[in-house]
């Protein structure tokens, strides 16, 4: 992290220390100087590669997901905690996988993209970094819609004018402490959609070394998908989905989980999960989490009963289908499917300690397959929305064969208790596709969004006997922000 220190020592967004950093004090030097340093192209790539949040929202989003569950016994962590039980996480800035975390690493994004925004507009040839320019637009563009969806109340046209949103930062601070509003959640998403559209063209992939850690025209296109699903736009999901592969070749793209890596051990499945020459990942990052570590141990996580009702959705093809999804225990109870794999940084060569780190995908080819099933669904194409499940299915279950495991409408309207109608063949088939959805992200995280963007109510019980129901609308779906954010004349989430 040491190009952090040399490159940003103006940030102080709502966290004027933000300790998690370990920098010298931010204005131990003048701003302006540190942006003399970055003369080229590469030299602004090079800042770039930590202009994505290396917080997680893996653990606080699992946890809070109807894929949780309390097991009465396990690793007490209150983030894990917290999160289930739908309380304000009391866990500092540096508290891996805290929500306070990743607001602080999600503006910390922000404020790098800034910095190279700014070194761009002030060279003499800003041409020449127009590749970079697409990057840090796109990427400050994502770190301002994860930041929304968490901590404002998510997405609805017909209350995003009202709603707060969260400040939309665009210039590097150059004072200790700034003040700043909250905006509307409509005019966050007007800012975010304002930088996608003016990003995602410049972005040119021969400018990275490893493509798939930086914001390529893939993982781009793939941001653009989800993000106009969330204000369903259906025409442009499908634009952007098919842009992703030439063609819209999805399939040979998605992963191999009944084929390649059916006979893969534990450690084999961690070690290609998320490497980068994955085909399904399109964009990664890594966060400084310990998710690898605890997600099976923690008391407050799958169990065998919600797997068995995650993995249920099997039978939308009218047989008994054997997942080729891995489900390890890693001791009594603790279940994990092998995914997100851990490494550890010394904090130098010599060093007995360090930080944990677990390389996260962000984009992958699956969301962007089932985004465009949903797309066709609503735009009434529901074969095409049928032919990705069964592209989906094909790849997911042991000893497929399409004669036998074919989806259809009429295997679906039984599976879900439909009787036959047009208007029931749609239901049957978004709640296919969610279910699917669930089965495909369990244990990464992603399940919070589809209960945020569908209002689906959660209900958590624990195992003291108290039941949390948390309805669509409820205060407590939205992540309280950080304390200290009151410095900078920000009001906290009314809870």
């Amino acid at each position: 992290m040491k190009h952090i220190k040399k490159y940003l020592k103006g940030f102080s967004l709502v966290f004027p220390f933000l300790t998690l950093l370990s920098c010298e004090q931010f204005l131990s030097t003048e701003p302006d100087s540190t942006r003399a340093t970055l003369k080229t192209p590469e030299q602004v790539s090079q800042l770039l590669t930590t202009a994505y949040p290396q917080g997680s929202y893996v653990v606080f989003g699992e946890a809070m997901s109807d894929n949780a569950d309390d097991k009465g016994a396990g690793t007490d962590d209150r983030v894990n905690r917290g999160s289930y039980r739908f309380e304000v996480v009391d866990a500092p800035v540096d508290q891996e996988d805290s929500p306070d975390m990743y607001w602080a690493q999600a503006y910390h994004a922000i404020s790098v993209a800034n910095q190279a925004l700014l070194v761009i507009a002030e060279s003499t040839n800003p041409e020449s970094f127009s590749a970079q320019k697409g990057e840090a637009l796109v990427a400050r563009a994502y770190a301002h819609f994860m930041l929304v969806s968490f901590y404002s109340k998510f997405y609805d046209p017909a209350t995003a004018s009202s709603d707060a949103g969260i400040p939309y930062v665009t210039e590097p601070e150059t004072v200790v402490v700034k003040q700043y509003e909250r905006r509307t959640v409509a005019y966050v998403y007007d800012m975010i959609e304002k930088d996608l559209l003016e990003g995602l063209p410049l972005i040119k992939d021969v400018s990275y070394t490893v493509p798939k850690y930086h914001f390529n025209i893939a993982a781009a296109n793939a941001f653009a998908c989800r993000f106009y699903l969330v204000k369903k736009d259906y025409a442009k999901v499908l634009q952007y989905a098919n842009s992703v592969f030439p063609g819209g070749d999805i399939g040979p793209n998605l992963r191999p989980w009944n084929t390649e890596y059916l006979p893969l051990s534990y450690q084999e499945l961690y070690k290609r999960y998320t490497r980068a020459t994955e085909n399904a990942n399109l964009l990664l990052v890594e966060t400084n989490s310990l998710a690898s570590r605890f997600t099976p141990t923690y008391r407050y996580a799958l169990t065998n009963a919600i797997w068995d009702e995650i993995k249920a959705v099997g039978n939308i093809t009218g047989s008994s289908v054997s997942w080729a999804y891995p489900l390890f225990n890693v001791g009594e109870g603790n279940l994990l499917i092998p995914k997100l794999d851990e490494y550890f940084v010394k904090e130098s060569v010599n060093a007995e300690i360090g930080s944990v780190w677990v390389m996260v995908p962000l984009f992958t080819t699956e969301e962007v397959l089932f985004n465009r099933a949903e797309a066709n669904l609503f735009l009434g194409n529901q074969s095409a929305a049928l032919a990705d499940l069964n592209l989906f299915a094909s790849k997911r279950i042991r000893s497929y064969n399409a004669s036998t495991y074919a989806i259809t409408l009429p295997k679906i309207r039984t599976y879900y208790g439909l009787a036959n109608s047009g208007t029931n063949n749609s239901l049957g088939l978004l709640y296919s596709i969610m279910d699917l959805r669930r089965l495909e992200f369990t244990q990464e995280g992603m399940r919070w969004f589809d209960i945020l963007r569908y209002g689906l109510d959660v209900e958590h019980v624990t195992a003291e006997g108290q039941t949390i129901t948390v309805l669509d609308g409820d205060a407590r779906r939205q992540l309280q922000l950080p304390q200290s954010v009151t410095l900078s004349g920000l009001e906290l989430n009314k809870r």
